[in-house]
């Protein structure tokens, strides 16, 4: 189950709609975006909110060329699922067990962005992460798996037009490996494998709406040269495969101060292999993931939009549900 779970908060980080894991994924998609959904802001949220309701300009809606943004979130998300520990050989079953597992996660991250040039813009995100296993009574406090990602608006932004974003991730493995662990005595922090993604964000403004989705794909890198002991065997190497995914939803303006924002993604991951020391082979099936997301942004300062969200698991592999802080971080001379 702790595969899984790591797998899918490296989807939602890829994303940008599940703030934890995920983000991940931050895949800002244009300024009215921004100034409703408010996940990532890229530009100062009074100038966004302006921009929205006036579309008086043509510009580019990402950071501006020279300037820095830094936002912090914290993330926490629940699992609560049955372990299913089974060997089988000569196809008899050897060992099976079934084990409950009650996880929680918190993350504490910092993401920085800084405009390379108007129309593009790159940034990098270090989460902090401590989990909690209330079942096998297991704890962890470790970094998770550092990302950078790079955004690119081919096309100014021209009021009453579709805007679109592409985006590029790569997500690190510096957290706590799932394969590197004693799985019975530790927890991981990270997904134990590097990945790269690429997509586009679409978004249109229908004043007071903002209508969004965006797709990716991800490929995770084969990790080798692995000496874990599960059961009576010994792993050795992981092929992840890669990931699909899309993403779709709605930002609505109920007022200058406050905006609401619901969106759902399906991410589809490939099989997962796993070979042994003695030459076996374990295959974790392929799996459709489904989230739901609602945030709502408000408004509490010229400058500073504070972000909450929930999130809602729709299948089985998802977490049970999540809940998300995010604002800004002000330090003087920093966006100049």
């Amino acid at each position: 189950m702790n595969r899984w779970f790591v797998r899918g908060c490296v989807l939602w980080s890829v994303t940008g709609l599940f703030p934890v894991m995920a983000m991940a994924q931050e895949n800002s998609v244009d300024r009215a975006r921004e100034a409703l959904a408010q996940q990532e802001g890229d530009e100062d949220s009074s100038q966004q909110l302006e921009e929205v309701f006036q579309a008086a300009e043509k510009n580019y809606s990402l950071q501006k060329k020279g300037t820095h943004s830094l936002n912090y979130s914290l993330d926490y998300s629940y699992t609560g699922d049955q372990r299913l520990d089974i060997q089988i050989s000569d196809g008899s079953v050897r060992n099976l067990d079934i084990v409950p597992s009650a996880t929680h996660s918190f993350t504490n991250a910092f993401s920085y962005d800084y405009g390379l040039f108007d129309n593009l813009t790159v940034g990098t995100r270090v989460p902090l992460v401590v989990k909690y296993d209330t079942q096998d009574e297991l704890n962890v406090y470790d970094f998770g798996d550092i990302s950078f990602t790079a955004r690119w608006q081919p096309l100014a932004y021209v009021p009453g037009k579709m805007s679109t974003t592409l985006f590029t991730s790569l997500s690190t493995k510096t957290g706590v490996s799932p394969y590197e662990i004693d799985i019975k005595r530790q927890l991981s922090t990270g997904s134990g494998y590097y990945s790269i993604s690429g997509g586009a964000s679409l978004s249109k403004v229908l004043d007071p709406v903002v209508i969004f989705g965006s797709t990716s794909l991800t490929y995770n890198f084969q990790v080798q040269d692995l000496d874990q002991v599960r059961g009576a065997r010994v792993l050795e190497e992981v092929d992840p495969g890669f990931s699909l995914s899309g993403s779709a939803g709605f930002a609505y303006s109920l007022s200058y101060d406050i905006s609401l924002s619901v969106s759902t993604q399906i991410s589809y991951s490939d099989e997962t292999v796993l070979s042994f020391s003695d030459g076996t082979e374990a295959v974790a099936q392929d799996q459709v993931t489904g989230f739901l997301s609602m945030s709502l942004g408000t408004r509490v300062s010229d400058t500073t939009i504070i972000n909450t969200s929930l999130g809602i698991g729709l299948t089985e592999d998802a977490p049970d549900f999540s809940l998300g802080l995010s604002l800004p971080i002000n330090i003087s001379g920093l966006r100049d």
